[in-house]
C-alpha cells in the first residue's frame, strides 16, 4: 500500500485485500500457529513490546482523546497485560481435547470435542478505546492459533500509528498485519473471504459488515452498543449509586459503549440522587472539568457537533453542565432531568457526556419502558432489595451488567462480554475469547471390532422392538 499526498495510506482495493488475504492464509497453512509453545512465545513478545512502547501508547491516547496516563493504563493497557498472562497460564487447558458422555445410540463409541483455530481472522476496532478494543480480541485470536489482519480506527490517528509500530515489531508480517484506511478499506476487507470477522463499533456499521460477511458465509462477532440503562430503586444506597454512575458515565467523556446511557430513578430518591451526582462530579472533575487532567475530550469535531445538536434540543432540561468548547472538542459533564422519556437524547445512543435522569413511580412501568429502546449492551440495577433486583434482571434482556456497580463486569475473564439483539452478536473475554476464535470439531471414535448390528438391515420385528425401547 502507498501513501497519498496527505500522508495517509490510500484506501485498500478489493484486489489488494484479496492479495493480502492470500498471503496471510499461506502463513496459516504452514501450521506454525498450531504449536502451543509458539502461541505463548508470540503472546509474551506482544506483552514485552507493549511494555516497551507503553509511554508512546499513553501519549497517543492523550493526543487522540485527552486521556490521562492513569486512565490509559487502567482502561487500555493494564487489562491487556492481565489478559495475556491469563492465556499463557491456561492455554494447555483450553486447547485440550474434551471427552463427552456416551449416548445410548452410540454406546460402543466414544465422542470427543477438538478445538481448532478458524484460520485468518479480520479484527476491526473502534475509536473510543482504540488500543484495548483492538488488542484484546487479537490476544484471544492468537491464543486460539489464528493469524490476523487488524484494522485500527482511522479516527484515533496517533494510536493507530503506535499500534502499527508495536505489531511490526512483535509479529512476523504474514502472521499479524495492520491495515489502515476508512470506509472503502473496510468494504474491501469485509467482502473478502476471511475465516472470521470480529468488529467493534456502531450498530449501523455493524449491519453493513454483517451484510458483507454474509456474501462469503463468514461468521462474525459484532460488539455494538445501545441505550444501556441504570435503575436506581427506592431502597438503593444513593451515595453509592451516584458515585458509580458518575464514574461510569463520564469516564472517557461518556464515550464508552457500556456506560449508563440514561438513569431511571424512583421519585422518592430522585432529588437526593441528583444532589449526590453533582457532588461527585465536582469531586471527580473539579468545579470546572475543563481544568481536570482526568476528563477526556470528544474524538472529533463531527462527533462533538452531533452531541451539541442533541444538547441544543434538550437544553431546557439541563440542571448541570452543558458547556461546550469546539476548539478543544470539549463538552462538560451534563445532567438532564425529566419526568418522562420524551427527550431528543432518548432517541439514540448518546455516546457522550450527556446523562438524562428520568423519574419513575412504578418499577413495572419503568421496566416496560426499557423494552422499546432495544436490548441494551449493559444493564445496571441499584437496590438493596434482592428480590426486586432479580425481578429486574429477569425482565430485561441485555448483554451483561451489574448490581450496585457499573462497568466492572467486563474486567473479569470469567464473565462473558457481548451483546444481544441490536447490541451485538457473540461474546469474548477470557476463555470466551478462545472459544470465539476456535471451531469445535465433534469426533466419534468407534471400535473396528465391536459393532452394534441392531441398526443394520434386515430389520426384523425383534430388532425394531429393541430399537423402539432404546430410542424412546
Amino acid at each position: 500500500m502507498t501513501e497519498n499526498k496527505n500522508g495517509r495510506d490510500h484506501e485498500l482495493t478489493k484486489y489488494e485485500a484479496e492479495e493480502l488475504l492470500s498471503e496471510m492464509q499461506s502463513f496459516f497453512h504452514t501450521r506454525k500457529t498450531m504449536n502451543l509453545h509458539f502461541r505463548k512465545q508470540m503472546l509474551r513478545k506482544l506483552k514485552s513490546t507493549i511494555k516497551k512502547y507503553e509511554a508512546e501508547v499513553q501519549d497517543a491516547l492523550y493526543k487522540d482523546l485527552r486521556k490521562s496516563d492513569a486512565e490509559s493504563y487502567i482502561t487500555e493497557i493494564g487489562l491487556l497485560y492481565q489478559s495475556i498472562d491469563y492465556f499463557i497460564r491456561n492455554l494447555e487447558r483450553f486447547s485440550r481435547r474434551k471427552m463427552v458422555k456416551r449416548h445410548t445410540a452410540s454406546i460402543l463409541s466414544q465422542g470427543y470435542l477438538y478445538k481448532e483455530p478458524y484460520g485468518t481472522v479480520l479484527i476491526i476496532s473502534a475509536f473510543n478505546y482504540p488500543f484495548q478494543l483492538l488488542m484484546e480480541p487479537l490476544i484471544g485470536a492468537i491464543a486460539a492459533g489464528n493469524n490476523a489482519v487488524i484494522k485500527p480506527s482511522e479516527q484515533a490517528v496517533y494510536t493507530e500509528a503506535v499500534i502499527e509500530k508495536i505489531i511490526k515489531e512483535a509479529f512476523p508480517s504474514a502472521m499479524v498485519r495492520v491495515v489502515k484506511g476508512g470506509k472503502d478499506t473496510v468494504t474491501s476487507l469485509t467482502t473478502s473471504d476471511f475465516d472470521y470477522i470480529f468488529f467493534t463499533g456502531s450498530v449501523s456499521t455493524g449491519r453493513i459488515i454483517m451484510g458483507n460477511a454474509s456474501r462469503n458465509l463468514t461468521p462474525v462477532t459484532l460488539e455494538l452498543g445501545g441505550k444501556s440503562p441504570a435503575i436506581v430503586m427506592k431502597r438503593a444506597n444513593i451515595k453509592n449509586a451516584a458515585r458509580k454512575i458518575v464514574y461510569g458515565k463520564f469516564l472517557n467523556a461518556g464515550q464508552t459503549c457500556i456506560a449508563p446511557d440514561y438513569v431511571l430513578a424512583h421519585e422518592d430518591v430522585m432529588e437526593e440522587l441528583v444532589v449526590e451526582m453533582k457532588r461527585y462530579l465536582r469531586k471527580f472533575y473539579r468545579e470546572d472539568p475543563r481544568t481536570s487532567k482526568d476528563y477526556s475530550r470528544i474524538i472529533s469535531k463531527k462527533a462533538l457537533k452531533r452531541l451539541t445538536d442533541i444538547l441544543e434540543e434538550d437544553k431546557e432540561y439541563v440542571i448541570h453542565g452543558g458547556e461546550v468548547d469546539p476548539i478543544e472538542n470539549y463538552m462538560a459533564p451534563t445532567l438532564l432531568v425529566k419526568s418522562d422519556m420524551n427527550l431528543r437524547s432518548m432517541e439514540e445512543e448518546i455516546f457522550g457526556p450527556i446523562l438524562p435522569i428520568i423519574r419513575y413511580q412504578d418499577i413495572n412501568k419503568a421496566l416496560d419502558e426499557i423494552q422499546p429502546l432495544g436490548k441494551p449492551l449493559a444493564f445496571y440495577v441499584f437496590t438493596e432489595d434482592r428480590v426486586l433486583a432479580e425481578k429486574a434482571l429477569k425482565r430485561v434482556s441485555f448483554g451483561g451488567g451489574c448490581i450496585n456497580d457499573v462497568l466492572f463486569h467486563i474486567s473479569s475473564p470469567y464473565l462473558t462480554f457481548g451483546g444481544v439483539g441490536n447490541s451485538g452478536i457473540g461474546r469474548y473475554h477470557g476463555r470466551y475469547s478462545f472459544d470465539t476464535f476456535s471451531h469445535e470439531k465433534a469426533v466419534l471414535k468407534s471400535s473396528s471390532y465391536l459393532n452394534m448390528r441392531i441398526n443394520e438391515p434386515p430389520i426384523t420385528n425383534l430388532k425394531e422392538t429393541l430399537i423402539r425401547k432404546i430410542l424412546k
